[in-house]
């Protein structure tokens, strides 16, 4: 069975892709992640399971939504099942409609190609990896890292300091795969 977690964004999307069975334990090993970024020398391969593309350029919201979303659709077109973080509602102003225009036409694609999507709340994902429903970036990162045996910063983003895109956006997406493939579990 092939699952995928999807870590949605407008500046940060990453897609984490388990090919594997129910009854094997989902792992690291068994998973494949893609993400966008801005920036050139995160768009490449690390450790050969996270593939970093840059963001295409656009001239309109319309043109920038729809290549999320198409870039999206064509990472997980071979899954059987996908689960979906949903909103934070931490976003305001104008943020909080670009934010919904974009996952909105990300969830009709996905529609229109007969793909089941689970939404799972920020704090349900959160839970399911550190017990905290409201964990911080860190917090996420460093249970990747103890999880996985994979220091993120140090691989991708060395000579950063503080933990951002696609640190975060990997580990979100990894526990949003892993809880989708629990609950899957626990339904079979």
């Amino acid at each position: 069975m092939v699952l995928a977690g999807i870590d949605y964004s407008l500046r940060g999307p990453c897609i984490c892709i388990f090919n594997g069975r129910l009854k094997n334990p989902f792992s690291v090993d068994g998973c494949s992640f893609y993400f966008l970024t801005t920036v050139k020398k995160n768009a490449e391969v690390f450790g050969n399971i996270f593939f970093g593309e840059m963001f295409e350029d656009y001239n309109h919201e319309c043109e920038r939504y729809e290549s999320i979303a198409d870039w999206a659709v064509d990472k997980v077109i071979a899954c059987d099942h996908i689960a979906l973080e949903g909103y934070a509602y931490s976003a305001s102003g104008r943020a909080v409609f670009q934010i919904a225009e974009n996952c909105g036409l990300l969830k009709y694609k996905l529609h229109q190609c007969g793909k089941p999507v689970d939404i799972l709340t920020p704090s349900t994902v959160k839970k399911f990896a550190t017990q905290k429903g409201n964990a911080n970036k860190e917090k996420m990162v460093a249970q990747f890292t103890k999880d996985t045996g994979i220091d993120l910063k140090k691989l991708i983003t060395p000579d950063k300091k503080d933990i951002g895109s696609p640190i975060s956006d990997i580990a979100d997406s990894f526990y949003i795969c892993w809880k989708l493939y629990h609950d899957l579990k626990v339904k079979s």
